[in-house]
């Protein structure tokens, strides 16, 4: 049997390279600013490629997107083995555009952080006198460069997108830009409409784009899961105050408390319970 060790190790995903495709496998390590803890959250991996997998079958008509198979069957003898099942993506291999397309529907986090200094976020200026996690007027597309690991991405306007990406696609910045920004904006209201019909609000969440095989602009990597997305219970939701959360932005409030590369395994549990209702919410079914 061929054995395959990864050719990257991202935050929390391992990536093999077979010849004429991808395998993507998620993994139980979970990151916040920007940094990998040292411990995991079980099922984690399993629970955010189900609901990847969820979110690609759904959009698939309004975006094309990497994934071919979840079925171990379609997949080398290797990764045929219990601790891949469930964690595990086969997917087209793609040209990756390096920048994070983050769509904010919602102001919180670093966005209300920098509203406040300057009304401003990203360079785009906001109606005065919003209120901490209010509904913006429209989403707004917020991008940043896609940095290497342990380095920080860094917030870009339209323009120095432009700039960004012509480094690496001559000539491509301005019109790669304008289809990232439509692309991402069309994700959003399909699937933050969809989730708000099951109790969820998606208050912002980010996208990977690549070229495919014949230059086609391509959803990648994982879509809205607890990892890059901020999910708020529909009930109870106010204005004026952060929201009870059920993404990892828990993870990130309990450091934000108490710095450290740990967390107790009061928080551990709290996240997978967190993950596995919010898989529930959105896709109807409870996770086994």
């Amino acid at each position: 049997m061929k054995e395959y060790v990864p050719f990257k190790s991202g935050k929390v995903r391992e990536l093999y390279d077979l010849d004429d495709s991808l395998l993507i496998v998620c993994t139980d390590r979970i990151s916040a600013f920007d940094t990998i803890l040292k411990d995991t959250i079980p099922q984690k991996g399993a629970i955010l490629n189900k609901m990847s997998l969820f979110w690609l079958d759904f959009t698939r008509d309004t975006v094309p997107n990497h994934m071919i198979s979840v079925n171990l069957d379609d997949m080398p003898e290797y990764f045929q083995r219990p601790e891949f099942k469930d964690k595990t993506m086969l997917v087209k291999k793609l040209e990756m555009i390096p920048v994070e397309c983050i769509v904010r529907g919602y102001i919180t986090g670093s966005a209300w952080e920098s509203y406040q200094k300057d009304g401003h976020v990203c360079g785009i200026s906001l109606p005065s006198n919003l209120q901490e996690c209010e509904k913006l007027p429209e989403p707004i597309f917020t991008p940043s460069t896609k940095a290497p690991v342990g380095e920080h991405d860094m917030n870009i306007s339209m323009e120095e997108g432009e700039a960004w990406i012509n480094q690496f696609f001559p000539g491509k910045g301005k019109e790669y830009m304008d289809k990232l920004a439509k692309l991402s904006l069309l994700l959003y209201y399909k699937c933050a409409d969809y989730a708000l019909t099951r109790g969820i609000i998606i208050a912002d969440t980010k996208f990977e784009f690549g070229l495919d095989e014949h230059g086609e602009i391509t959803l990648g990597d994982e879509i809205l899961t607890p990892d890059n997305s901020r999910f708020w219970p529909l009930k109870g939701y106010e204005v004026g105050h952060g929201q009870p959360s059920y993404d990892k932005q828990f993870v990130r409030d309990y450091l934000k408390a108490h710095p450290s590369d740990t967390l107790p395994q009061e928080i551990i549990d709290k996240t997978i319970d967190k993950y596995k209702e919010a898989y529930y919410l959105l896709t109807g079914f409870e996770f086994e």
